[in-house]
């Protein structure tokens, strides 16, 4: 907190309180009206954090001036080859230069000498190359003229005639316009280059206005998202009080689906005996029934037969079966069919067989219990253990409720420590009175650019005008000059082109020195600037210098955390704080805000309470109340067991069930019978005996036939019975064992199980809220109060200083010297050329006696 009337904070400072209320709401923690009702336990959505946009795009394309740049760069690297000197700069920031002062003669000043020496060779050389260029032009062009005034040095207007004289002029005024050529390019890359600076200029009022706008979105930003933050720990609450709501089929319905894996098996046993129960008293109530209509059945089939027989032997005593005139083939058939009559005879004896009254008896004992509504009052009691899970944690379920009012409660009272609005309000006044203090400067950065500007225009235009003169007199003199004409009798404008080539070259001589002098200063500011700032600022090594340890001050090792926290040991460097916002993270990471407010402390101690775990872990389930099969089921078992099922004679129903109705199936006899009586010749006999195999097919579809399913109903009652009765008791035991094992399971056994499913239910609950912290720890450090702002900052001061100011110099200087460099060759090419352009005040005179010029 700062005090009224004391001077501003530094913007940092304004923010951190901002900052700090990651955990806090500016406002009371919001509350839904109506509890949500949200989906089954999973992963939690909280939604995106809210996020203004940051319209700053600090990256800086320069266009086709870019080629110039890099030449600039490569020439920069051919001058200084050399590495970063990080330990030169830090040495010289920590001895604060003293070298250079009235200890220059210690020998640790004297290396470092030495090593600024051997850095700086490069732009020392190039510099004194520029002085000796600066300081040697005027003196040689003063020289030379004053030679040229006493007729020497050229300044003769004599000359003398050869025979190559052509060839020279064309190759000197070839090589003076190529010059020229040079010079023009080198004086249009400085004139882009002065122009793109300016230019570039305009735009720094809207850098600059950009990034004050992103920190104003940053600083207005940060306290909505924070009470986003906040308000998203109903998200948490909301499904916690879901979970608690819905403890019933969540905690008791794990617990009875565990339960439920040993417990059915036993209880549908139970449940198949009673269905076995019901099934063999319809058996025994089967063989009874079964027995009666077989018996009876057997007495009229009986009775029947022997009607049958009868009529047979009578219709055999017919005499045409036996006398001595009949057929002899008649008479065998009826033999063969008298034999026959033997095998329809009753085959299966069942009045031998007693019914199973007693047994009957003791089932409908048996079944007076309803076994199957005892099975389903276990399957009842068994499945009422949600029900059970809610009646029995109601009371923790009430006070974790209270809880996690009370959480909402903390976090909502905690954020009003820190003076959010407050914060905001300062750190927005701070932005808008320094946005203002740079609106100030506009007016006088413009009026320097302007001069800036003029001066550069000026050098420019006397390079122009040494280029004008020259290009003139090429013209001129190319365009009157007379092959035929001596060089007493040239004409004007041939003498005129002479005249203005030596114009050029005076001009040069008198701007020349001043030309190499602005160069060499203007190259040696903005190339140490390139290598010793630019350069390293996009490989990083800046950062390494500025992040030395005790650099900045002897008792801080690392000066940020040193000065926002007094803990200069704290890891908190520059290069970390500018990656980390250019990679648009959030402050509280960036700053590293932990160090003056632990997130994680705070949610461990305000969310992840102790109180909360050990009211859930104080659950406990008692389902000793839960019974599977009531004493009454269990002995109906019992005497399911003693009904007496092994005592019925199985191998004597079995045995006369498996014989036929008849001895002989009676439609194959009667097949028989009428196929023999087809052998018989047409008569009363043949009739007589078609009568007696209607009456056996009647016999077999009316009777024979029902009798055959009553048998093998009987059958397979009595299979089933056999099936059943076969190690009966053992089963009940095996059944009452399964059962008694899992009332054993249920009543007894159950803790470790009940105990491990409330763990996992604890472990849900507490998910939720450490799904709650890692969001917020996960957000405050990525989407809360994004610093691209921040690194905004430092890249806009790059651009401007470097893509905008030091780039385009140093192209302007590059061409400017280019250009001045290129004029020394002119001058000797201009004083060589105008001599073939200018009118002589003496020729040579030819003799063609002595075949040679005098």
């Amino acid at each position: 907190m700062w005090n009224t009337g004391t001077a501003p904070p530094p913007p940092l400072l304004l923010l951190l309180p901002l900052l700090l209320c990651v955990l806090a709401a500016s406002g009371e923690l919001q509350q839904e009206t109506e509890p949500r009702r949200l989906p089954p336990p999973g992963k939690l959505d909280f939604g995106y954090v809210p996020a203004g946009v940051y319209e700053t795009l600090a990256h800086y394309e320069p266009g086709p001036i870019g080629i110039l740049f890099h030449l600039v760069r490569a020439f920069l690297c051919v001058v200084q080859p050399n590495a970063f000197p990080q330990d030169l700069i830090v040495k010289l920031a920590k001895d604060k230069f003293g070298f250079a002062q009235t200890e220059y003669r210690k020998p640790e000043n004297i290396v470092l000498t030495l090593q600024v020496i051997y850095y700086e060779i490069g732009f020392a050389v190039c510099a004194a190359v520029g002085l000796v260029f600066a300081v040697l032009v005027p003196l040689i062009g003063l020289f030379f003229c004053l030679c040229r005034c006493c007729d020497n040095c050229g300044g003769e207007m004599h000359q003398r005639q050869r025979k190559n004289a052509d060839c020279r002029r064309g190759l000197l005024g070839t090589l003076l316009f190529a010059n020229s050529l040079v010079i023009t390019i080198g004086v249009l890359c400085a004139y882009a280059a002065n122009q793109n600076l300016s230019s570039q200029v305009k735009n720094i009022r809207r850098l600059v206005n950009s990034n004050m706008r992103d920190l104003h979105t940053f600083a207005n930003d940060t306290p909505m998202q924070i009470d986003y933050l906040i308000s998203q720990y109903a998200t948490a609450k909301n499904k916690v009080i879901y979970d608690l709501d819905n403890i019933g089929p969540l905690l008791g319905g794990r617990i009875h689906d565990q339960l439920d894996k040993e417990v059915h098996p036993a209880l549908d046993k139970v449940l198949n005996m009673a269905g076995a129960m019901r099934q063999t008293k319809e058996a025994l109530d089967n063989v009874n029934v079964g027995l009666d209509v077989l018996q009876e059945g057997t007495g009229r089939l009986n009775f029947n037969l022997s009607l049958v027989r009868t009529g047979i032997n009578r219709t055999l005593d017919d005499p045409g079966c036996h006398d001595e005139e009949s057929d002899a083939t008649s008479a065998q058939l009826c033999r063969n069919i008298r034999r026959s009559l033997s095998q329809l005879q009753i085959a299966a004896n069942f009045s031998r067989l007693p019914k199973v009254n007693a047994q009957l008896e003791k089932m409908n004992n048996v079944l007076r219990t309803d076994l199957s509504a005892v099975v389903q009052r276990g399957y009842d009691s068994l499945n009422n253990t949600p029900l059970m899970a809610v009646e029995q944690t109601r009371s923790a379920v009430e006070s974790v409720r209270g809880l996690v009012d009370g959480i909402g409660s903390n976090i909502s009272s905690f954020s009003k420590v820190f003076p959010v609005q407050t914060s905001v309000s300062n750190f927005n006044i701070f932005i808008s009175h320094a946005h203002a203090k740079i609106e100030d400067h506009y007016p006088d950065i413009d009026k320097m650019d302007f001069y800036r500007w003029i001066g550069c225009i000026a050098l420019c235009c006397m390079v122009v005008l040494v280029l004008a003169f020259n290009y003139l007199g090429l013209l001129c003199g190319t365009l009157g000059y007379d092959k035929h004409a001596s060089p007493t009798t040239r004409g004007c404008i041939s003498n005129t082109g002479g005249t203005m080539l030596m114009a050029g070259v005076g001009f040069t001589v008198i701007f020349s020195w001043v030309l190499m002098g602005v160069v060499t200063a203007i190259f040696l500011a903005g190339g140490n600037v390139e290598k010793l700032f630019c350069e390293p600022f996009h490989t990083k090594d800046v950062f390494k210098v500025v992040d030395t340890p005790y650099l900045v001050d002897p008792n801080l090792k690392n000066f940020i955390p040193g000065l926002f926290y007094n803990d200069s040991q704290l890891e908190l460097t520059a290069e970390s704080l500018y990656s980390t916002c250019k990679e648009n993270k959030g402050i509280y990471t960036a700053m590293r805000l932990d160090k003056v407010f632990n997130i994680s402390l705070f949610l461990n101690t305000t969310l992840f309470t102790k109180d909360v775990v050990s009211q859930l872990d104080g659950v406990r389930i008692d389902l000793r109340g839960t019974i599977l099969l009531e004493a009454e089921g269990e002995q109906n078992l019992l005497d399911f067991s003693e009904a007496g099922l092994s005592e019925i004679n199985y191998a004597d129903y079995l045995e006369e069930v498996n014989k036929g109705v008849t001895v002989m199936d009676l439609l194959l006899f009667a097949t028989e019978l009428e196929a023999q009586t087809d052998l018989m010749p047409r008569g009363a006999l043949q009739s007589a005996l078609k009568g007696h195999v209607g009456t056996l097919r009647q016999i077999h579809s009316q009777q024979i036939v029902s009798m055959e399913q009553g048998m093998s109903a009987l059958n397979q009652s009595m299979r089933f019975l056999e099936r059943t009765a076969s190690d009966l008791p053992n089963k009940v035991l095996a059944v009452l064992d399964a059962i008694k094992a899992a009332q054993y399971l249920v009543s007894q056994n159950a803790t470790h199980l009940i105990n491990l499913e409330t763990r996992k239910y604890t472990a849900t609950i507490v998910g939720y809220f450490h799904q709650y912290m890692e969001w917020v720890k996960t957000s405050l450090a990525l989407e809360v109060a994004p610093c691209k702002p921040l690194s905004n900052l430092l890249d806009t001061a790059e651009i401007i200083a470097c893509s905008f100011l030091v780039d385009s110099m140093n192209a302007f200087w590059m061409g400017l010297g280019c250009s001045t460099l290129f004029l020394l060759p002119g001058i000797i090419l201009a004083v060589k050329l105008a001599k073939f352009y200018r009118r002589m005040d003496t020729e040579d005179v030819y003799d063609d006696a002595l075949g040679n010029w005098n």
